[in-house]
């Protein structure tokens, strides 16, 4: 028709330069939005001002979302694509909890709140995880006949500092359809600019540990007149440590931690019951029965040549985030097209902390990446009082999982899918 334009679809190229525009326009805007999420921390199962955050953001996308009825976590769902229905469901998780602790850093945008602090990053997963919806609702807008089609599922989950949440999640039914999962988890030991891809087994299943002592308990002047549960605690404590590693074959990584010991009302009473708490963290479920297997034992012969009632509990299970390989190979090959080939690391060996991600990977296949954040040489680590992000990683984070939601679709799903 004389005086119309042609219109002519875009090419994959294009729209990797969409997203990498898109991204420089708005990175400013993120990181101010990180800095206001990292003043108001908020503690696992408290996030309601965060979770009321996350929902007017989306909804300023035109991304309808919804608070659980418990009042933390926000789940929503974004079609993209010309055939989205048809199309894979791909769930997207962060983290939006923070942890009981000072922040000690001296930053403008240091935490306002007494005791509370964003000291593992979840401020920064969840404005990359909102910075990548809006950057899918914009291509899609822009260029939908030329994206596959998908459903994307966003999961801000509460509460992952004490590994309930994602149970909250799957509670609700946001994994229900759910085909694949991506998740990521900045990283201080890796240089911004880097990211960390694994194949396999990425963290450890984690068991919290009950150790109960239970004896004759007296005066400190007589200690020959009880069973003294203090002096058997200290004692199982150093036996433990110096057992497990001799029944277990030091090629099959594990970390055994007792992290509180409970006992007494006073000094000058030795008390009837003393408690141990601590974590059995392994990647092979074999070495974990065998370790359980070794504590128990311990604590029974210990107990009987100390005159002490000894007793372990495992509980609290949290199992092992193994990454699939559609998944993290998507992740490989997003940050191999947006950063290039020099900035992929792959990760050989598997972190010995927990994450509840792995609740998710009960559910469908999925997978988690390290985005490196460290901007320099001896950078705090997670957990830190001190620590923080190079804030580069929200443009970063952002642009590789964008691209690897769209790359996802196009592997070969047939078996990965099927749990």
């Amino acid at each position: 028709m004389p005086g119309s334009a042609v219109k002519i679809g875009p090419q994959p190229g294009d729209v990797s330069a969409a997203i990498d525009a898109y991204t420089a326009r708005h990175e400013a805007a993120w990181i101010d939005l990180r800095r206001r999420i990292h003043r108001h921390p908020e503690p696992s199962g408290e996030e309601s001002d965060t979770s009321e955050l996350v929902r007017a953001h989306l909804a300023q996308h035109n991304i309808p979302a919804h608070i659980a009825d418990r009042g933390v976590g926000v789940t929503a769902e974004l079609l993209i694509g010309p055939n989205p229905e048809n199309g894979p469901v791909i769930a997207l998780r962060a983290d939006i909890d923070a942890l009981r602790m000072h922040d000690r850093k001296s930053v403008e945008y240091a935490s306002t709140i007494d005791g509370c602090a964003h000291a593992c990053g979840h401020d920064v997963h969840t404005t990359i995880m909102l910075a990548v919806s809006e950057t899918l609702a914009k291509l899609n807008r822009l260029h939908e006949a030329s994206i596959p089609s998908a459903r994307i599922r966003l999961l801000f989950q509460a509460a992952e500092e004490i590994c309930k949440g994602a149970q909250w999640m799957v509670d609700d039914g946001a994994m229900e359809g759910v085909d694949a999962i991506l998740g990521i988890h900045v990283d201080p030991l890796i240089t911004v600019g880097q990211i960390g891809v694994c194949y396999g087994p990425l963290t450890a299943h984690v068991d919290e540990v009950v150790i109960e002592i239970e004896g004759r308990g007296g005066h400190s002047a007589r200690p020959h007149d009880t069973s003294d549960p203090v002096a058997a605690a200290a004692g199982l404590v150093t036996l433990l440590y110096q057992s497990i590693p001799r029944h277990i074959d030091a090629r099959d990584p594990n970390v055994f931690t007792i992290g509180q010991i409970h006992g007494g009302t006073a000094p000058n009473v030795i008390p009837d019951q003393v408690r141990l708490n601590g974590t059995l963290r392994c990647v092979d479920v074999t070495v974990r029965n065998d370790i359980m297997g070794v504590i128990r034992s311990t604590c029974n012969h210990f107990g009987r040549l100390t005159g002490n009632q000894i007793e372990a509990r495992f509980c609290n299970s949290l199992g092992s985030v193994r990454n699939a390989e559609a998944p993290a190979r998507a992740f490989e090959d997003a940050t191999r097209d947006a950063l290039g080939g020099e900035a992929v690391e792959i990760l050989t060996r598997p972190s010995m902390g927990g994450e509840d991600f792995a609740v998710y990977l009960d559910h469908a296949p999925g997978a988690q990446v390290r985005l490196g954040c460290a901007g320099g040489p001896d950078w705090p680590l997670l957990h830190s009082p001190v620590f923080d992000v190079d804030e580069r990683v929200i443009s970063i984070g952002t642009r590789v999982v964008t691209r690897a939601v769209l790359k996802l679709p196009e592997q070969d799903q047939t078996a990965e899918f099927q749990i």
